[in-house]
């Protein structure tokens, strides 16, 4: 074991960590913090060999606990099914609907105003239609209506005829009004995913809900839902609305896991061969590529132009469009709905403004309940999420009308919105949701209240560690990984989106480079420099600048993407976070004495052959051997974040450990660095590490030995830079001519030096200088010949002859030359750039 005292801390000390600089962000978002997990190496390396895939996609796989090579194939394979009757009691529902399409009932499917709602809809108007029902719909208006099934819409469906009404996206809360629907002669089936109310009471009638029926999925949205229920129903649409149902998934923001990763992934592929005029509108007036679809396509340019019909006028128009059956027609409805999105953006701009006036005035807060006059019920819940991103509180933004207020609130990782409405509901009149998103209308005398229940729940259950913001790093990437080949081996992650985010790599001390404004000056493209490796980058909303340091290296995170553009097909990497590289401490693996007596230490050093003893073990019995990683032509930065992040012990190996030191200490830290020449005084010091990082080759086949020694992990990671720095200081520690030409006449203009003049003369020039074991074989040497006299006691050394002679003569030097050419030999073999 090496002693704890011989651990001794160089002087490269960690700086505070500074804040990690949002490109383009708030002044509010700009504190987050690197998280890099701590992941078994072993079990990514076994995923490597299992499933053949490469080390990054590994990496995210074990930090996403899918370390299991059987789970993390069905993650990839995304195939996870269930059938219709895993739903307990769906078939009470089936047979009520069945039996209403047999009397030829009418039948009016209740939706909701939102996407997941109009899409629900849509599915199930389309199914009871085509089971030959006569099958209407109710949207509800956001600011008429509210959400979910009223008192109100009971009395006026009943009236209109209807004998069912089927609830899609909503109903699971409305108790009362099943009831009075019930009384007033209707049936009714509720199909929902939001959760049940708080005293646990359900509708009196058929329910089909994922968590309430046990379903193996419990996170379905309500499209999802209501596409079981049309498979239950063998309804002949079914199959053809997966593309409704991927839309909705990922607009709704249910966790991508399980059968949802299925249906999203099945769907993008129905949506981009999508026979239905309505959507392949609204792919075009979004100027979406149906033959490059992903998520965030979905979320970000076809969700938002249905959504905004709901939020400002009535959803109707968005459900018109998933029905139409005609390609104009469906034009004409995509470029209003197109209109309306643009009106709906300059609406949430103003409100924001307001809004963040408001978060100015009351200060930091653990939460926030907004309000204020002329905001748009239907806008608010987006300025509640802006709100959240820039401040990460949770947020409830209330759009007041008169006495009353309509209000949206979106949460953050670690905390139950709906929780925070439960502590405040003696105050609100109304309110549901989930987790992460809720609303609610309240009287307005009631809102300070509210605020003092809801912050004061906050407040209660968010710890610091939940208020402080976090970039979370899925994997440690080399720039000489960041091609092609992986942008599509990530691929295999997809669909990504809540509960399965994009992964964020890690590139360890980048440097940015040919930093251009694009997009009017709002973003930049820039060079990315890592380990030798270049490749190309964005930043988005960044006003043309990518740091406010430039010139320093940085760990940056990046979303690697497979980018299409003009017929060709490239990796690019969109920047997502920068900040300055303050590295943790490197502990230096030191013999304990100082430089001269290290000096003295090589002088008396037996020249000990090349076939020692097999570390940790004997000739008979060699003891444990370490797994070996070939990590060679990466960068050695990224292969030592990687490995502290393996939570093990980690020694790092090179050639000389002063200039390493300073080429490493400003960048990377938190492992022990030892030389080759450490490994040979004591070839037992590795054996406590359980990872040891390579950094530049050795030099000979005792070194070789050394490392592969110990149980454990060790790993590769020089390129043809490290060789050529690795032959560089061979020859200078062993190619002793010029060494001793130069000490000899150093030495020559002083006659004798002792003390601090002695070491100083030793260390020669420049820095760092000549190693101790480098100055001991040249005062041995120059011993030997007889042209110095060394005073062990002093120590001193006097020059005591000028008589020229042949450097054959010392045995040592005979010995050194024999390691150099042994050296040389075995740093330029063939076997060196194999396996070690």
């Amino acid at each position: 074991m090496v002693e704890a005292a011989r651990l001794a801390q160089s002087q490269v000390p960690a700086a505070p960590q500074p804040a990690l600089r949002v490109v383009g962000g708030p002044a509010e978002a700009a504190r987050p913090r690197l998280q890099l997990a701590p992941y078994a190496l072993a079990e990514a390396l076994a995923l490597e060999r299992e499933l053949g895939i490469g080390h990054v996609l590994a990496q995210i796989l074990v930090r996403r606990r899918l370390a299991d090579p059987e789970a993390a194939r069905a993650f990839l394979r995304a195939g996870d099914a269930h059938e219709p009757g895993a739903f307990a009691g769906i078939d009470s529902a089936v047979q009520t609907i069945h039996r209403h399409i047999d009397a030829g009932g009418r039948i009016v499917v209740h939706g909701d105003y939102d996407v997941d709602g109009v899409c629900a809809t849509a599915i199930m108007v389309r199914a009871l239609r085509a089971l030959g029902a006569e099958a209407d719909w109710f949207l509800p208006s956001r600011t008429e209506d509210g959400y979910g099934l009223s008192a109100a819409t009971v009395e006026r469906l009943a009236q209109r005829g209807a004998t069912l009404i089927v609830t899609v996206d909503c109903g699971i809360t409305a108790v009362e009004e099943v009831a009075a629907a019930r009384a007033a002669g209707l049936d009714v089936v509720v199909s929902d995913h939001h959760a049940p109310r708080p005293d646990g009471r359900l509708p009196d009638c058929p329910v089909v809900h994922p968590e309430v029926c046990g379903y193996p999925c419990p996170s379905l949205c309500g499209a999802a839902v209501a596409y079981k229920l049309a498979q239950a129903l063998a309804a002949p649409t079914a199959e053809d609305d997966l593309d409704l149902v991927a839309l909705a998934t990922v607009a709704d923001l249910v966790p991508l896991e399980g059968e949802n990763r299925r249906l999203v992934r099945q769907g993008l592929s129905a949506l981009a061969a999508t026979g239905k005029p309505g959507l392949r509108a609204l792919m075009a007036v979004a100027r979406a590529d149906p033959s490059a679809l992903d998520t965030g396509t979905l979320g970000f340019r076809l969700a938002p132009r249905i959504n905004a019909a709901g939020r400002l006028r009535r959803a109707d128009a968005g459900l018109e469009l998933l029905l139409c059956p005609d390609p104009t027609r469906a034009r004409a409805i995509a470029d209003e709905l197109d209109a309306v999105n643009v009106e709906r953006r300059a609406v949430e701009q103003r409100i924001l403004w307001d809004a963040e006036s408001q978060v100015s005035a009351l200060g930091v807060r653990p939460a926030y309940v907004l309000a204020g006059e002329d905001w748009h019920p239907g806008v608010v819940g987006i300025v509640a999420s802006r709100i959240v991103e820039h401040h990460h509180r949770p947020a409830i933004l209330i759009a007041l009308d008169g006495d009353a207020g309509t209000g949206s609130g979106r949460s953050i990782p670690g905390f139950d919105l709906l929780a925070g409405l439960h502590a405040g509901a003696e105050h609100v009149r109304r309110y549901g949701g989930h987790r992460a998103a809720a609303g609610l209308t309240i009287d307005v005398a009631r809102i300070d209240a509210f605020r003092a229940a809801f912050e004061a729940h906050a407040a209660a259950v968010l710890t610091p560690d939940l208020l402080e913001r976090v970039e979370r790093v899925d994997a440690v990437v080399s720039g000489s990984e960041l091609g092609l080949d992986l942008a599509e081996e990530l691929e295999s992650l997809e669909p990504c989106g809540m509960g399965n985010p994009a992964p964020r790599l890690l590139v360890p001390g980048a440097r940015f480079d040919d930093v251009r404004p694009m997009g009017e000056g709002r973003h930049a493209r820039f060079t990315v420099s890592s380990g030798g490796a270049r490749a190309r980058a964005v930043a988005f909303g960044c006003d043309g600048r990518v740091t406010d340091t430039p010139g320093r290296p940085h760990d940056a995170t990046f979303r690697l993407e497979r980018n299409a553009w003009n017929g060709a097909v490239e990796p690019r990497l969109v920047l997502r976070h920068a900040q300055p590289c303050t590295p943790a401490a490197i502990a230096v693996l030191a013999g304990g004495a100082d430089y001269l007596a290290g000096v003295l230490a090589e002088v008396d050093a037996p020249l000990a052959g090349a076939d020692a003893p097999p570390v940790g073990g004997d000739a008979t019995s060699p003891g444990p051997v370490r797994t070996v990683v070939d990590r060679r032509g990466h960068s050695p930065l990224a292969v030592l974040v990687d490995a502290v992040a393996s939570a093990e012990a980690v020694l790092a190996v090179c050639a000389d450990v002063p200039r390493r030191l300073g080429g490493l200490g400003d960048r990377v830290g938190g492992f022990t660095l030892a030389s080759y020449g450490q490994l040979e005084r004591e070839p037992g010091c590795a054996l406590e590490f359980g990872h040891v990082v390579v950094l530049d080759p050795p030099a000979g086949k005792s070194a070789e030995r050394a490392l592969r020694a110990g149980h454990g992990i060790l790993q590769l990671a020089w390129g043809e830079p490290e060789l050529r720095f690795a032959q560089q200081v061979h020859d200078a520690e062993y190619g002793l001519r010029t060494s001793l030409i130069a000490l000899y006449r150093e030495l020559r203009a002083r006659e004798r030096a002792s003390g601090a003049e002695l070491e100083t003369l030793l260390r020669g020039g420049g820095s760092p200088g000549r190693s101790a074991r480098l100055a001991g074989r040249l005062v041995r040497v120059l011993s030997e010949l007889e042209f110095v006299a060394l005073d062990r006691n002093l120590p001193a050394l006097a020059l005591v002859s000028h008589t020229p002679t042949e450097l054959d003569r010392s045995p040592a030097f005979r010995f050194y030359s024999q390691v150099y050419e042994e050296g040389q030999r075995f740093l330029s073999s063939a076997s060196l750039r194999a396996a070690v």
